[in-house]
């Protein structure tokens, strides 16, 4: 089979990486991809939002399968283009991909279907957002509707942030588009859990749980970027939680969107948080989690290919998926200054021997060859995952392997699955 995996991040190499071990696979083509893609794959220079060259190298390619790794294809409506121009493709349509494209979507549904979330207020209108804050008990959490590379949530400890939160998305155009209309929601407390779902429309195996951390700096401080590191399975996840999850989230939210119209094929994620009160349900994605993936995949014993075969063609009850007994450890280096500006084109170097050490895997995400070297060429770089009978082994690992990466500006966080090790 010749497949496509369209996008340039750590997610893309991970699923190539995975794809390409599987013996019904014998080309792939990654779109853009990166670097670390082009060591395994056919690199195509496509962006990953251009839809009609992507449709038409597919077509003149004569692909077997497409999957689609970002948010922001999906959203414009990628499988729609794909599956009338009769091309197989992994990923829900437009309209099912609203569930991540609009938070606001999401939260009405979620509504409707009584599933557990947090309660928000949704505006788009910035001068009554502004005075719905001071009636507020703080903190509290503003979202932009729409699709904002993973750094459209802020959580607001007081009144003068909120303010100027709301001022810079509604008025100021900071997320564009997407921060035209904003929800303002009740802060939860507790521990956050990403639990990833191949779903067919009606049916879903759950994939492995993974713990995301998303704050830039140690301690979780910091603004929110796309991920800074993961590991798999979650420390926080139990059976009784999983019946939950089983029982108020997933057939309810399959549920409502077929009553709207809706048959989501594709990877559903849910972010979970954990409360006292239970699961709540953060937010919905509608692709794989980036850097989830890159931790879950090396688990993953049983072979990805006949898992989205079966998820397109609505037969994903029938799979049973095969796991690893082991723990992983992804930790996600970053260019200085990210998510803020920061600059590329700086070289890398130690990857080879980072590559040599047993059970570690570097993923790629931000970098390109240039004059024969592999350089950085955006925010999040690489991602390294590493994997150990204990989180505590895996761990050791993961930091062994990028201690021996180096580029300049390079940043990570050094406190990655340490609550899982140390309690």
């Amino acid at each position: 089979m010749k497949i496509l995996v369209i996008g340039g991040g750590g997610r893309e190499h991970a699923l190539a990486w995975k794809l390409k071990q599987s013996p019904g696979v014998n080309r792939i083509f990654c779109a853009p991809g990166n670097a670390g893609t082009a060591q395994i794959a056919e690199n195509v220079a496509i962006p990953a939002t251009d839809l009609p060259a992507l449709a038409r190298f597919a077509k003149g390619t004569h692909l077997d399968l497409t999957v689609v790794g970002p948010d922001d294809p999906l959203a414009a409506g990628i499988v729609d283009l794909f599956v009338a121009e009769k091309l197989r493709v992994f990923g829900p349509t437009k309209s099912a991909a609203r569930i991540e494209s609009s938070k606001i979507f999401a939260k009405e549904l979620m509504r409707a279907q009584k599933i557990p979330t947090a309660k928000a207020s949704t505006f788009s209108d910035s001068d009554e957002a502004l005075r719905y804050c001071e009636q507020l008990q703080f903190p509290v959490v503003i979202k932009a509707d729409g699709l904002a590379l993973g750094k459209g949530v802020i959580v607001a400890p007081d009144s003068a942030t909120a303010r100027s939160t709301i001022d810079s998305m509604m008025n100021e155009g900071r997320f564009g588009e997407a921060g035209r209309r904003i929800l303002i929601e009740e802060f939860l407390r507790g521990s956050e859990c990403s639990l990833h779902a191949l779903v067919d429309g009606k049916n879903y195996r759950l994939l492995e749980s993974a713990r995301d951390h998303k704050r830039v700096f140690d301690g979780d401080k910091g603004p929110n970027t796309g991920g800074m590191g993961a590991f798999s399975p979650a420390n926080n996840w139990t059976p009784d939680l999983q019946s939950q999850l089983e029982e108020e989230i997933m057939p309810p939210v399959l549920r409502g969107l077929l009553k709207e119209g809706v048959t989501f094929r594709g990877l559903l994620y849910p972010g979970l948080m954990i409360t006292s009160d239970g699961l709540h349900v953060l937010e919905f994605n509608c692709r794989f989690g980036d850097p989830e993936t890159q931790a879950i995949l090396p688990r993953m014993k049983s072979d990805l290919l006949p898992l989205l075969e079966a998820t397109i063609d609505g037969k994903i009850d029938n799979c049973t998926i095969e796991w690893d007994e082991c723990v992983t450890v992804t930790i996600v280096l970053a260019s200085g200054g990210y998510p803020g500006k920061y600059e590329t084109g700086k070289p890398i170097s130690g990857l080879d021997k980072a590559t040599k050490l047993n059970d570690v895997q570097i993923f790629h995400a931000g970098t390109r060859r240039a004059d024969g070297e592999i350089v950085t060429a955006g925010g999040r770089v690489l991602a390294v995952t590493a994997l150990g009978s204990t989180m505590e082994s895996a761990r050791i690992r993961a930091y062994e392997a990028v201690s021996a990466i180096h580029f300049d500006g390079c940043h990570y966080r050094r406190d990655i699955a340490l609550g899982a090790v140390s309690g």
